[in-house]
């Protein structure tokens, strides 16, 4: 009896040790399996993408992260399911896998691309200065991570670059709401947003309207040494803008009078000089 049940408990070591190594080895041959079918449907989402159809290529990325999350190829299938989007315009979509691939890969080595490639997907919705608040506004936050944690990038030069084109933007959206507040001579909330212009966008192309239009509000408000302050910051730093000539004429009214007679007594020089040089001719 003892014997038996000896050999009975042999036979159950051998049978689990069996089972133990034959499971094992189809572990490993399902996980070969399993890495050849994520090298597989990402090979085709690049065939796909090459091809045109970027749509499918996504798809096909996105079925390689998700048969193998814990694979080296899944957070690279992860980015080239966002781009995919985002080379067909399917910006948000792309945004969308960008957010999952930062929360997800946080720490990966290729997180400043997507951060990138976040900014820009941001940067091309902006269509309308005057309604793409949001798409301008996270555009603009997520260039200024790039140029800020990666600075030492390519990335971190186009950035640099796009930062100034949307702060372009956004002074144009603040002198479109100003110019509406001074046409209809409501000076106050004009005065904030040209303000605004001056103070945060002083590096745009706005900037020289934007300090005489607030000359123009503060003289007529009855805010002399106000406008005035505003034309000198104007004349210091804009001398030669049309800008500031239309400042000075705002203190002295008759400037426009004198260079009316200015440019008069110039064409009459001219054609003075023009007779004189018709003479010398004819006297040659």
């Amino acid at each position: 009896m003892k014997i038996t049940k000896f050999f009975l408990v042999i036979l159950a070591i051998t049978f689990l040790s069996s089972c133990s190594k034959n499971l094992e080895k189809e572990s490993l041959i399902k996980e070969k399996n399993l890495e050849s079918q994520v090298f597989e449907a990402y090979e085709e989402g690049m065939r796909s993408l090459n091809n045109g159809d970027a749509l499918f290529a996504a798809k096909k990325f996105n079925e390689a992260e998700i048969l193998f999350p814990q694979s080296i190829m899944a957070p690279k299938s992860a980015l080239m399911a966002a781009y995919s989007y985002y080379s067909d315009a399917y910006y948000k979509d792309a945004i969308a896998e960008l957010e999952r691939f930062v929360r997800v890969y946080p720490s990966h080595k290729n997180i400043d691309y997507a951060y990138y490639l976040m900014a820009v997907s941001y940067y091309e919705l902006i269509v309308d200065e005057k309604k793409d608040t949001q798409s301008i506004f996270s555009a603009k936050k997520f260039f200024t991570i790039v140029k800020n944690k990666y600075p030492n990038t390519e990335y971190a030069i186009d950035a640099d670059f796009k930062l100034d084109l949307i702060d372009d933007i956004i002074a144009s959206k603040e002198m479109y709401i100003a110019r509406y507040y001074f046409e209809r001579k409501k000076w106050i909330p004009a005065i904030n947003r040209f303000r605004t212009v001056v103070d945060k966008y002083d590096t745009t192309i706005y900037v020289e309207e934007a300090l005489h239009r607030l000359v123009e509000s503060y003289y007529t408000l009855g805010l002399v040494d106000e406008a005035e302050k505003y034309a000198n910051l104007l004349g210091y730093n804009y001398k030669s803008s049309i800008w500031y000539e239309k400042s000075y004429s705002v203190f002295n009214k008759n400037y426009k009078k004198q260079k009316k007679k200015i440019t008069e007594n110039k064409s009459n020089q001219n054609i003075i000089l023009n007779k004189i040089k018709s003479i010398i001719d004819l006297d040659g």
